[in-house]
């Protein structure tokens, strides 16, 4: 049975149509990724489900009794919360859930026949079982260390930043575990090793979730489905990314198919509208009708073929590592030994370096390690401690999150056309028409006559790219250049940072991204150390986990050994100088004992060899007392062995 069901939903602002009949379902478990062009529809699709938004038209059927709960862009707290309590706020009903489970677990202890406190704590179990919080003090303490923010622990959480803010509120949902998780863009302002955990935890958890994302490894980690929206449009998909791109490709081919067998069935029918008796006698016009419906249907088949195949091919287009060679490429940027340090944390240490042209550079490491620091020291924004900086004679083009080339007074077609006219120069020395330019980077017409201040943050971040292309420079430096876009748009700057002929240095956490594009890692391994790396990004990850899970069970071998160590040397103090009186008497019986044992097996093996012997004793009687004695033996052997052991020590 499905959670929620939506049936042919429509939903338009004004006269832009955002969903057309739309039909959507979510079976528990699920964990669907949403994608599409922004502005096409997909936070519609959510606040739909929430109730945030209100259909025009459709059916929506959503039980009322599940908890459906969504991560904001930005959330909202009680002024003064430190993070802690914020944590611990989304968490009371679990909280009164598990005080009230042990309350009652004691009070069976007494009324063990009270079927309604029975009924009642096999209910709290259930609750708690489903919101895996059996151990939740443990878990929060878990959160709070992988999304780096136990050292906010006690700090207000008005004083964190935007994005700390929705680290906050994302590990209060994922503590909380709801029926149902929304999540737009979950990985923005989180590091490699937080989304990995954030991964981790909605697997283990089995939750039923519905996500946008423009991380595509994270899609294709999480997702069992993938829906796609454009143009109104849903269409759907099984699986992670990687299969989303097969099946679109699959999709294409079978588009082409279709718009051939279209083709075929026009001509055929213009063919009738030319020479057709019956049509001139009886001018058939539903026939007449039909055939423009389908002239009509063939002209808009190709547009939108092509541009299904131009999206999956910026998508699926491998990337040649080969180019100029390292010792006659032209040298940028050459750091020696660079120190530096902001109050008492070592940001950079020691670090040397050289950046020549046509270099890809990706930055990576955990939040707050200092990468964006790298950027501001090669743009001259911020002195160094200690050591060399060599600049070679360059023009450098810097896209910041904070978009600063950009005035929000300005119209885009002024942003691009500053002096007048309708004409971009592009970095090449062309000039091409602004429409046709802005056209490659997904902006429609009528936007123009917007003002940058009334666009959305992704709208901002594709108009900035799109002008610094326009520049002409030889180092492009990118401070997370894909946060706030869609993946149309991210595949479109790909296709222009793999063409871009000068070096290019970014920092960002988007695997996907860095795979695809750099050549080169400059990877925080902690401390301010910084290393080399020719490994594609997601590679390197894997061997630093096999390297941390080695270091691990190291550890667990070590502390194994010093435990037993521990024992024994407990044990040693524990014996005494000399056998107990029952040890010395034990001692001293054994070998007698033994010998007996030893005649009377040897004259129980007689017996089962001789026919005489077994036949009067039973030959099952004599096997029993054979393999008894056999086992007494073994035991007082080794009993004696363990005391003449002791005895030793004494004596040594």
């Amino acid at each position: 049975m499905a959670l929620i069901d939506l049936q042919n939903i429509n939903k338009q602002y004004d006269i832009k149509v955002i969903l057309k009949d739309v039909n959507f379902t979510l079976q528990e478990q699920q964990r669907i990724a949403i994608i599409g062009q922004n502005g096409q529809g997909k936070s519609t699709l959510m606040k739909v489900i929430t109730g945030a938004e209100q259909a025009d038209s459709g059916e929506i059927a959503i039980d009322k009794s599940l908890k459906i709960e969504m991560l904001d862009q930005h959330p909202k707290f009680k002024p003064g919360l430190i993070v802690r309590d914020a944590i611990e706020e989304q968490l009371v009903d679990i909280k009164k859930a598990k005080n009230r489970y042990e309350e009652i677990s004691t009070l069976l202890a007494t009324e063990f026949d009270n079927e309604e406190l029975l009924q009642e704590h096999a209910n709290l179990g259930t609750f708690i079982d489903h919101h895996s919080a059996w151990d939740i003090d443990n878990k929060i303490e878990r959160v709070l260390q992988e999304f780096h923010l136990k050292e906010y622990e006690f700090k207000s959480i008005d004083l964190l930043s935007g994005g700390e803010q929705r680290r906050v509120s994302l590990a209060g949902l994922i503590l909380k575990k709801p029926d149902i998780l929304l999540l737009d863009e979950p990985t923005n302002h989180l590091d490699v090793y937080m989304v990995e955990f954030l991964e981790q935890i909605l697997l283990k958890e089995k939750f039923t979730l519905l996500f946008i994302s423009h991380d595509r490894y994270f899609i294709d980690n999480i997702a069992t489905g993938v829906v796609e929206i454009d143009n109104g449009n849903l269409r759907k998909f099984n699986g992670g990314y990687k299969k989303y791109l097969e099946q679109k490709e699959q999709l294409i081919l079978n588009m082409q198919k279709d718009h051939e067998n279209l083709i075929r069935q026009l001509k055929a029918e213009a063919h009738w509208m030319q020479h057709g008796v019956t049509a001139r006698r009886k001018r058939n016009e539903r026939r007449k009708s039909e055939y423009f419906e389908l002239k009509k249907q063939v002209k808009s088949n190709p547009g939108k073929i092509k541009k299904m195949t131009v999206d999956l091919q910026r998508e699926q287009k491998s990337f040649n590592h080969g180019g100029v060679s390292q010792n006659k490429r032209k040298m940028l940027f050459e750091l020696d030994n660079v120190h530096k340090k902001l109050g008492n944390k070592v940001l950079i240490k020691d670090f040397t370096a050289r950046i020549l042209q046509k270099d890809t550079i990706a930055i990576v490491g955990p939040n707050g390690c200092g990468k964006s620091t790298i950027l501001k020291i090669l743009l001259g924004r911020m002195d160094i401690d200690s050591g060399k900086i060599k600049k070679g004679d360059f023009k450098v083009g810097y896209f910041d999150q904070h978009r600063e080339m950009l005035n929000d007074e300005d119209t885009i077609v002024n942003t691009f056309c500053p002096n007048g006219g309708d004409q971009v120069l592009l970095n090449d020395g062309r000039y091409m028409h602004v429409f046709g330019y802005l056209k490659n980077f997904l902006f429609p017409k009528e936007y123009l006559t917007k003002k940058i201040g009334a666009l959305s943050g992704g709208e901002k971040n594709r108009v900035a790219l799109a002008l610094l292309f326009t520049k002409s420079i030889d180092v492009m430096v990118l401070d997370e250049p894909t946060n706030d876009l869609d993946i149309p748009t991210i595949n479109i700057l790909e296709e222009y940072l793999v063409n871009f002929q000068g070096a290019l240095v970014f920092v960002s956490h988007d695997r996907y991204f860095v795979d695809k594009i750099a050549k080169k890692l400059f990877v925080y391994t902690g401390g301010g150390e910084i290393m080399e790396s020719f490994q594609p990004y997601t590679e390197y990850l894997e061997i630093e986990k096999e390297i941390k899970e080695l270091g691990n069970l190291e550890k667990d071998i070590k502390s194994e050994i010093l435990e037993e160590t521990v024992q024994e040397e407990v044990t040693n103090k524990k014996v005494v100088t000399k056998l107990t009186y029952k040890d010395q008497r034990e001692y001293d019986n054994l070998p007698k004992e033994i010998e007996e044992l030893e005649f009377k097996i040897f004259d129980l093996e007689k017996c089962v060899m001789d026919p005489l012997c077994f036949e009067e004793k039973g030959l099952l009687a004599v096997s029993k007392e054979l393999d008894d004695a056999n086992k007494l033996y073994e035991q007082k052997v080794e009993k004696f062995l363990e005391l003449e052991e002791l005895v030793e020590s004494f004596n040594s």
